[in-house]
Protein backbone atom coordinates (compact mmCIF):
# COMPACT_ATOMS: atom_id res chain seq x y z
CA UNK A 1 0.00 0.00 0.00
CA UNK A 2 1.55 3.37 -0.86
CA UNK A 3 1.44 6.82 1.42
CA UNK A 4 -1.79 7.60 -0.15
CA UNK A 5 -3.72 4.56 0.83
CA UNK A 6 -3.89 3.36 -2.75
CA UNK A 7 -3.13 -0.24 -4.16
CA UNK A 8 -2.70 -1.25 -7.39
CA UNK A 9 -4.43 -4.00 -9.33
CA UNK A 10 -5.56 -5.22 -12.57
CA UNK A 11 -9.19 -5.42 -13.80
CA UNK A 12 -9.80 -7.30 -17.10
CA UNK A 13 -6.26 -6.86 -18.74
CA UNK A 14 -6.30 -2.93 -17.43
CA UNK A 15 -4.31 -1.48 -14.19
CA UNK A 16 -5.98 0.26 -11.66
CA UNK A 17 -5.10 2.05 -8.47
CA UNK A 18 -7.69 1.68 -5.79
CA UNK A 19 -8.04 2.99 -1.72
CA UNK A 20 -7.07 -0.39 0.01
CA UNK A 21 -9.04 -2.14 2.31
CA UNK A 22 -12.25 -2.30 -0.39
CA UNK A 23 -14.38 -5.25 -0.74
CA UNK A 24 -14.65 -6.59 -4.41
CA UNK A 25 -18.34 -5.40 -4.15
CA UNK A 26 -17.14 -1.88 -3.73
CA UNK A 27 -15.00 -2.43 -6.44
CA UNK A 28 -17.97 -3.60 -8.46
CA UNK A 29 -20.42 -0.29 -7.21
CA UNK A 30 -17.26 2.09 -8.09
CA UNK A 31 -17.24 0.59 -11.64
CA UNK A 32 -20.96 0.94 -11.79
CA UNK A 33 -21.64 -2.53 -11.96
CA UNK A 34 -24.71 -4.24 -9.76
CA UNK A 35 -22.46 -7.25 -7.50
CA UNK A 36 -25.73 -9.78 -7.90
CA UNK A 37 -25.07 -9.38 -11.86
CA UNK A 38 -21.42 -10.39 -12.25
CA UNK A 39 -19.29 -13.30 -11.87
CA UNK A 40 -15.71 -12.24 -10.94
CA UNK A 41 -12.26 -14.37 -10.87
CA UNK A 42 -9.42 -13.08 -8.43
CA UNK A 43 -5.96 -14.36 -9.57
CA UNK A 44 -7.75 -17.58 -11.58
CA UNK A 45 -9.88 -18.48 -8.74
CA UNK A 46 -13.89 -17.71 -9.21
CA UNK A 47 -14.65 -15.55 -6.41
CA UNK A 48 -18.42 -17.21 -4.86
CA UNK A 49 -21.12 -14.69 -5.73
CA UNK A 50 -22.43 -14.74 -2.25
CA UNK A 51 -18.80 -13.79 -0.55
CA UNK A 52 -17.91 -10.32 -2.67
CA UNK A 53 -18.96 -8.23 -0.05
CA UNK A 54 -16.19 -9.84 2.53
CA UNK A 55 -13.56 -10.27 0.45
CA UNK A 56 -10.82 -7.77 0.87
CA UNK A 57 -8.89 -6.73 -2.37
CA UNK A 58 -5.21 -7.14 -2.25
CA UNK A 59 -2.17 -5.29 -3.58
CA UNK A 60 -1.20 -6.97 -6.94
CA UNK A 61 -4.39 -8.73 -7.34
CA UNK A 62 -5.84 -9.31 -10.35
CA UNK A 63 -9.70 -9.48 -11.26
CA UNK A 64 -11.50 -10.54 -14.13
CA UNK A 65 -15.16 -9.50 -14.24
CA UNK A 66 -17.77 -10.71 -16.09
CA UNK A 67 -21.51 -10.89 -17.23
CA UNK A 68 -23.98 -11.94 -20.07
CA UNK A 69 -23.78 -10.22 -23.45
CA UNK A 70 -25.83 -10.30 -26.45
CA UNK A 71 -23.56 -12.64 -28.60
CA UNK A 72 -22.13 -12.69 -32.27
CA UNK A 73 -21.30 -8.84 -33.20
CA UNK A 74 -18.13 -7.66 -31.49
CA UNK A 75 -18.06 -4.32 -33.80
CA UNK A 76 -19.81 -2.89 -31.25
CA UNK A 77 -17.74 -2.99 -28.58
CA UNK A 78 -14.94 -2.21 -30.30
CA UNK A 79 -16.60 1.14 -31.74
CA UNK A 80 -17.67 1.23 -28.23
CA UNK A 81 -14.03 1.95 -26.79
CA UNK A 82 -13.84 5.75 -26.23
CA UNK A 83 -11.89 7.82 -23.40
CA UNK A 84 -13.00 10.38 -21.27
CA UNK A 85 -10.92 13.72 -20.36
CA UNK A 86 -12.67 16.36 -17.74
CA UNK A 87 -16.26 15.00 -18.29
CA UNK A 88 -16.11 15.20 -21.84
CA UNK A 89 -16.23 11.48 -24.37
CA UNK A 90 -14.24 10.67 -27.25
CA UNK A 91 -13.95 8.34 -29.96
CA UNK A 92 -10.53 9.06 -31.61
CA UNK A 93 -7.66 8.59 -29.45
CA UNK A 94 -5.28 10.53 -31.33
CA UNK A 95 -5.20 14.23 -31.31
CA UNK A 96 -2.94 16.36 -33.59
CA UNK A 97 -1.64 19.51 -34.17
CA UNK A 98 -2.15 22.36 -36.27
CA UNK A 99 1.57 23.82 -37.01
CA UNK A 100 4.32 23.33 -39.82
CA UNK A 101 1.81 22.41 -42.54
CA UNK A 102 1.81 23.83 -46.10
CA UNK A 103 -1.65 25.30 -45.67
CA UNK A 104 -4.82 25.23 -43.92
CA UNK A 105 -6.37 22.96 -46.14
CA UNK A 106 -3.70 20.64 -45.80
CA UNK A 107 -4.06 20.89 -42.23
CA UNK A 108 -7.93 20.71 -42.85
CA UNK A 109 -7.40 17.51 -44.80
CA UNK A 110 -4.51 15.62 -42.59
CA UNK A 111 -7.46 16.22 -39.53
CA UNK A 112 -10.10 14.28 -41.93
CA UNK A 113 -7.89 11.53 -42.44
CA UNK A 114 -6.39 11.02 -39.27
CA UNK A 115 -9.86 10.73 -37.61
CA UNK A 116 -9.08 12.51 -34.64
CA UNK A 117 -11.69 14.33 -32.81
CA UNK A 118 -9.00 17.24 -31.15
CA UNK A 119 -6.71 19.84 -32.83
CA UNK A 120 -4.09 21.76 -30.50
CA UNK A 121 -4.76 25.49 -31.46
CA UNK A 122 -1.85 28.22 -31.02
CA UNK A 123 -3.17 31.70 -29.11
CA UNK A 124 -1.30 34.11 -31.52
CA UNK A 125 -1.93 37.71 -32.42
CA UNK A 126 -4.48 38.34 -34.72
CA UNK A 127 -3.32 39.84 -38.22
CA UNK A 128 -4.38 43.51 -38.01
CA UNK A 129 -2.78 44.69 -41.44
CA UNK A 130 -4.72 42.09 -43.40
CA UNK A 131 -8.47 41.27 -41.81
CA UNK A 132 -8.72 38.97 -44.82
CA UNK A 133 -6.31 36.98 -44.00
CA UNK A 134 -7.83 33.31 -43.91
CA UNK A 135 -8.25 31.64 -40.58
CA UNK A 136 -7.89 28.18 -38.99
CA UNK A 137 -12.03 28.10 -38.10
CA UNK A 138 -12.41 28.92 -41.67
CA UNK A 139 -10.84 25.23 -42.45
CA UNK A 140 -11.04 23.38 -38.97
CA UNK A 141 -14.75 23.60 -37.86
CA UNK A 142 -14.67 24.35 -33.90
CA UNK A 143 -18.50 23.15 -33.68
CA UNK A 144 -17.10 19.66 -35.15
CA UNK A 145 -13.31 19.67 -33.97
CA UNK A 146 -12.64 20.18 -30.34
CA UNK A 147 -9.97 22.88 -30.32
CA UNK A 148 -7.42 22.88 -27.56
CA UNK A 149 -5.87 25.63 -26.99
CA UNK A 150 -2.55 25.26 -25.69
CA UNK A 151 0.84 27.39 -24.43
CA UNK A 152 3.20 26.37 -27.22
CA UNK A 153 6.07 28.88 -27.01
CA UNK A 154 5.37 30.25 -23.10
CA UNK A 155 8.38 29.77 -21.12
CA UNK A 156 7.01 30.90 -17.13
CA UNK A 157 4.03 30.15 -15.46
CA UNK A 158 2.94 33.72 -15.63
CA UNK A 159 3.30 33.82 -19.47
CA UNK A 160 0.95 30.50 -19.76
CA UNK A 161 -1.91 31.86 -17.65
CA UNK A 162 -1.87 34.98 -19.66
CA UNK A 163 -2.20 32.83 -22.82
CA UNK A 164 -5.06 30.52 -21.61
CA UNK A 165 -6.91 33.45 -19.79
CA UNK A 166 -7.41 35.01 -23.35
CA UNK A 167 -8.08 32.00 -24.99
CA UNK A 168 -10.91 31.40 -22.86
CA UNK A 169 -11.97 34.65 -23.51
CA UNK A 170 -11.71 34.73 -26.96
CA UNK A 171 -13.91 31.18 -27.39
CA UNK A 172 -14.76 29.97 -23.62
CA UNK A 173 -12.55 27.01 -24.04
CA UNK A 174 -11.74 25.42 -20.29
CA UNK A 175 -10.33 22.82 -21.38
CA UNK A 176 -7.11 23.83 -22.17
CA UNK A 177 -3.22 21.94 -22.94
CA UNK A 178 -0.67 23.57 -20.94
CA UNK A 179 2.92 23.71 -21.53
CA UNK A 180 5.42 25.46 -19.77
CA UNK A 181 9.24 25.43 -21.45
CA UNK A 182 12.70 25.10 -19.81
CA UNK A 183 14.88 26.66 -22.78
CA UNK A 184 14.36 26.73 -26.46
CA UNK A 185 16.98 24.21 -27.49
CA UNK A 186 16.17 20.77 -25.86
CA UNK A 187 12.36 22.59 -24.97
CA UNK A 188 12.10 20.25 -22.27
CA UNK A 189 9.37 21.60 -19.56
CA UNK A 190 10.02 23.45 -16.49
CA UNK A 191 7.99 21.67 -13.88
CA UNK A 192 8.81 23.69 -11.26
CA UNK A 193 6.61 26.15 -13.55
CA UNK A 194 4.43 23.84 -14.71
CA UNK A 195 3.00 22.46 -11.24
CA UNK A 196 2.70 26.16 -10.74
CA UNK A 197 0.95 26.90 -13.30
CA UNK A 198 -1.29 24.02 -12.86
CA UNK A 199 -2.46 24.83 -9.66
CA UNK A 200 -3.14 28.74 -10.11
CA UNK A 201 -5.22 27.52 -13.72
CA UNK A 202 -6.92 24.70 -11.28
CA UNK A 203 -8.38 27.13 -9.28
CA UNK A 204 -9.50 29.36 -11.75
CA UNK A 205 -11.69 26.66 -13.22
CA UNK A 206 -9.70 25.88 -15.99
CA UNK A 207 -9.32 21.83 -16.94
CA UNK A 208 -6.29 21.36 -18.12
CA UNK A 209 -3.95 18.64 -19.90
CA UNK A 210 -0.26 19.17 -18.88
CA UNK A 211 2.27 18.50 -21.08
CA UNK A 212 5.47 17.19 -18.64
CA UNK A 213 9.05 15.19 -18.46
CA UNK A 214 8.24 11.51 -18.26
CA UNK A 215 8.80 11.45 -14.29
CA UNK A 216 6.08 9.59 -12.60
CA UNK A 217 6.32 11.48 -9.12
CA UNK A 218 6.11 14.99 -11.13
CA UNK A 219 3.24 13.64 -12.84
CA UNK A 220 1.21 12.55 -9.53
CA UNK A 221 1.94 15.80 -8.41
CA UNK A 222 0.32 17.60 -11.55
CA UNK A 223 -2.40 14.79 -11.25
CA UNK A 224 -3.06 16.33 -7.71
CA UNK A 225 -2.33 19.90 -8.48
CA UNK A 226 -5.66 19.36 -10.69
CA UNK A 227 -4.24 18.22 -14.14
CA UNK A 228 -6.97 16.78 -15.80
CA UNK A 229 -5.07 14.70 -18.04
CA UNK A 230 -1.29 13.90 -17.89
CA UNK A 231 0.88 14.22 -21.17
CA UNK A 232 4.42 13.06 -20.65
CA UNK A 233 7.00 13.35 -23.44
CA UNK A 234 8.18 10.88 -25.34
CA UNK A 235 11.14 12.42 -26.76
CA UNK A 236 11.66 16.03 -26.96
CA UNK A 237 9.52 18.00 -29.17
CA UNK A 238 10.09 18.01 -33.23
CA UNK A 239 12.26 14.99 -32.63
CA UNK A 240 10.61 12.21 -34.12
CA UNK A 241 12.75 9.96 -32.02
CA UNK A 242 9.50 7.64 -30.69
CA UNK A 243 9.50 6.44 -27.21
CA UNK A 244 13.26 7.18 -25.30
CA UNK A 245 11.80 5.24 -21.77
CA UNK A 246 9.00 3.03 -22.03
CA UNK A 247 9.82 2.34 -18.44
CA UNK A 248 8.88 5.41 -16.96
CA UNK A 249 5.85 6.25 -19.26
CA UNK A 250 4.37 2.50 -18.11
CA UNK A 251 4.68 3.83 -14.22
CA UNK A 252 3.16 7.04 -15.13
CA UNK A 253 0.28 5.18 -16.89
CA UNK A 254 0.12 2.59 -13.86
CA UNK A 255 -0.43 5.62 -11.19
CA UNK A 256 -2.44 7.76 -12.99
CA UNK A 257 -5.82 8.03 -11.75
CA UNK A 258 -6.66 10.10 -15.16
CA UNK A 259 -5.72 10.35 -18.94
CA UNK A 260 -2.01 9.75 -19.67
CA UNK A 261 -1.39 10.84 -23.55
CA UNK A 262 2.27 10.86 -25.02
CA UNK A 263 2.87 14.32 -26.11
CA UNK A 264 6.08 14.86 -28.42
CA UNK A 265 8.75 12.42 -29.71
CA UNK A 266 6.48 10.77 -32.03
CA UNK A 267 8.13 10.12 -35.35
CA UNK A 268 6.00 7.23 -37.28
CA UNK A 269 3.35 4.61 -36.68
CA UNK A 270 5.17 2.45 -34.96
CA UNK A 271 5.81 4.85 -31.91
CA UNK A 272 2.20 5.75 -31.73
CA UNK A 273 1.46 1.77 -31.74
CA UNK A 274 4.34 1.47 -28.52
CA UNK A 275 2.72 4.45 -26.85
CA UNK A 276 -0.61 2.70 -26.95
CA UNK A 277 0.45 -0.86 -26.02
CA UNK A 278 2.16 0.59 -22.89
CA UNK A 279 -1.66 1.61 -22.10
CA UNK A 280 -1.62 5.37 -22.81
CA UNK A 281 -5.06 6.28 -23.13
CA UNK A 282 -3.95 8.79 -26.57
CA UNK A 283 -1.65 10.75 -28.46
CA UNK A 284 -0.49 13.92 -29.31
CA UNK A 285 1.21 14.83 -32.64
CA UNK A 286 1.61 17.63 -35.00
CA UNK A 287 5.57 17.10 -36.72
CA UNK A 288 5.30 13.52 -37.87
CA UNK A 289 2.24 14.40 -40.07
CA UNK A 290 2.29 18.03 -40.97
CA UNK A 291 6.67 17.14 -42.44
CA UNK A 292 5.53 13.43 -43.81
CA UNK A 293 6.29 13.27 -47.24
CA UNK A 294 2.88 12.79 -47.58
CA UNK A 295 0.72 14.25 -44.23
CA UNK A 296 -2.82 12.71 -45.52
CA UNK A 297 -1.10 9.31 -45.63
CA UNK A 298 0.77 9.47 -42.54
CA UNK A 299 -2.37 10.56 -40.79
CA UNK A 300 -3.95 7.20 -42.23
CA UNK A 301 -1.42 5.29 -40.54
CA UNK A 302 -1.34 7.50 -37.43
CA UNK A 303 -4.91 6.57 -37.23
CA UNK A 304 -4.31 2.77 -37.78
CA UNK A 305 -1.51 2.68 -35.45
CA UNK A 306 -3.14 3.91 -32.61
CA UNK A 307 -5.83 1.83 -32.93
CA UNK A 308 -3.59 -1.15 -33.86
CA UNK A 309 -1.97 -0.25 -30.81
CA UNK A 310 -5.08 0.04 -28.53
CA UNK A 311 -6.25 -3.01 -29.40
CA UNK A 312 -3.13 -5.02 -28.88
CA UNK A 313 -3.43 -3.48 -25.11
CA UNK A 314 -6.52 -4.90 -24.42
CA UNK A 315 -5.90 -8.05 -25.86
CA UNK A 316 -3.09 -8.65 -23.93
CA UNK A 317 0.51 -9.25 -25.34
CA UNK A 318 1.64 -12.68 -24.87
CA UNK A 319 4.96 -13.44 -22.50
CA UNK A 320 8.32 -12.92 -23.46
CA UNK A 321 10.26 -15.69 -23.24
CA UNK A 322 14.34 -16.73 -23.71
CA UNK A 323 13.67 -19.68 -25.78
CA UNK A 324 11.75 -20.93 -28.17
CA UNK A 325 8.10 -22.49 -27.88
CA UNK A 326 6.94 -24.30 -30.75
CA UNK A 327 3.50 -23.61 -31.69
CA UNK A 328 3.08 -27.15 -33.19
CA UNK A 329 3.43 -30.44 -30.77
CA UNK A 330 6.26 -32.13 -31.43
CA UNK A 331 4.84 -35.58 -30.33
CA UNK A 332 4.67 -37.85 -33.54
CA UNK A 333 6.61 -35.81 -35.06
CA UNK A 334 8.16 -38.25 -38.33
Amino acid sequence: MTTDGTISIRVNGEHRRVMGGITIADLASELGLEPTKVAVERNLEVVPRSTLADVLIEDGDELEIVHFVGGGDHATTLADDGWTVAGRRFRSRLIVGTGKYKSFAENAAAVEASGAEIVTVAVRRVNIADRNAPMLTDYIDPKRITYLPNTAGCFTADEAIRTLRLAREAGGWSLVKLEVLGEAKTLYPDMIETLRATEILAKEGFEPMVYCADDPIGAKRLENAGAVAIMPLGAPIGSGLGIQNEVTIRLIVEGAGVPVLVDAGVGTASDAAAAMELGCDGVLMNTAIAEAKDPILMAHAMRAAVEAGRLAYRAGRMAKRRYADPSSPLAGLI
